[in-house]
């Protein structure tokens, strides 16, 4: 059985730790700190500054943003503006082009229709020719009308490209691959050799010397603005002043400025009558080939060179000239002899005008 007294003892043993532990308390000048609440650190200036400027520069890209679509707007009806403009002024170029080469195609019409309708033409941006077929009531003959368009539609050749050699005006065409041919200035023969008669000249240089007109002789040809220039010169330096590229000399002047020219006796009947050939211009530059057929050169047929000044007039021709005729009268339009040459062929000759497409 437990006495009070043991009871006792038990219970101090059991609550000494407690006790002693809360003495040692009290005793104690330890402190306990509550865990404070923790909060972030102030933002320093710097980073303040910086955020402030990029929100200064995002204000700004916003502003050139809205900038940059104004101006994309107004560059975009500028763009419309301009086109809808630069098409207007290509129509007024077109009308005023237009415009201003109708004069030109009036007046083109005009001398055509004196000639009559061509019945062949070759046509290309070098060059316009037409042919035409003339019937008078002692002869016939062909026209050939040309506009030069560049520098290289038109060139005069040495008969086979060697002074005192010959051939005919379809082998010069085929040679040179031309579509078309006249024959040129007169000749003379000397020793088997076919000579270019007094002065004539080639790319700009004379074939042999210049030679004052003398008589009846003329020199004609082309200015290096692809002119017809010609007439009687008295001295080199006068015809150099019209900056000849080529030409060749015959007799006589048939017609300048419009105005027939007188013909000398000795040419009026020395033949009468003949197979002719001639050249003119026109007020625009054009050029006008006359070729007359005959069948002989005695006198009796053919075209007298009056008649020729004639159809000069009646063509609307500025200034004519008369080229060699008789048997040396040629015509060769795309591959094929036009004129019926009275020699019953072709005569070789030494200077032969080509016409390039």
């Amino acid at each position: 059985m437990i006495t009070v007294k043991q009871l006792n003892r038990f219970c101090l043993l059991a609550t000494a730790p407690f006790v002693g532990l809360m003495i040692w308390m009290l005793a104690s000048t330890m402190t306990i700190s509550l865990p404070q609440p923790t909060y972030p650190d102030p933002v320093p200036n710097s980073e303040i500054k910086l955020v402030n400027e990029l929100n200064g520069l995002l204000g700004n890209l916003d502003t050139a943003k809205q900038r940059a679509t104004i101006t994309a707007k107004s560059i975009k009806k500028s763009i419309a503006l301009y086109r809808s403009t630069n098409e207007s002024m290509i129509q007024i170029v077109k009308i005023a082009s237009t415009q201003a080469g109708r004069p030109a195609k009036i007046y083109d019409r005009r001398i055509t229709s004196k000639i009559g309708t061509p019945y062949s033409q070759i046509q290309s941006d070098n060059i316009t020719a037409q042919l035409f077929k003339i019937t008078a009531q002692n002869f016939k003959g062909y026209a050939l009308k040309v506009k030069l368009k560049t520098d290289k539609s038109m060139k005069m050749v040495l008969g086979k490209d060697k002074v005192g050699e010959a051939e005919t005006t379809l082998a010069a065409v085929k040679r040179y691959k031309a579509i078309a041919g006249v024959n040129a200035g007169g000749f003379a023969d000397n020793r088997g050799q076919r000579y270019p008669l007094s002065t004539t000249m080639l790319n700009g240089k004379y074939v042999s010397q210049f030679e004052a007109s003398y008589k009846d002789l003329f020199f004609v040809g082309m200015n290096k603005n692809m002119k017809l220039i010609g007439g009687k010169y008295s001295s080199q330096s006068q015809l150099d002043k019209q900056e000849p590229l080529f030409g060749a000399s015959f007799v006589p002047v048939l017609m300048k400025s419009g105005v027939p020219q007188t013909i000398p006796q000795k040419w009026q009947v020395s033949p009468k009558r003949a197979p002719r050939t001639v050249v003119a211009n026109y007020k625009d530059n054009q050029l006008l080939f006359i070729v007359t057929d005959g069948y002989n050169e005695n006198g009796s047929s053919g075209a007298t060179l009056q008649e020729m000044q004639i159809l000069l007039s009646r063509f609307g021709a500025i200034d004519g000239y008369n080229l060699d005729g008789g048997g040396s009268s040629s015509l060769i339009f795309n591959g094929r002899v036009v004129n019926k040459p009275s020699d019953g062929r072709l005569r070789p000759l030494p200077t032969h005008f080509l016409f390039f497409k």
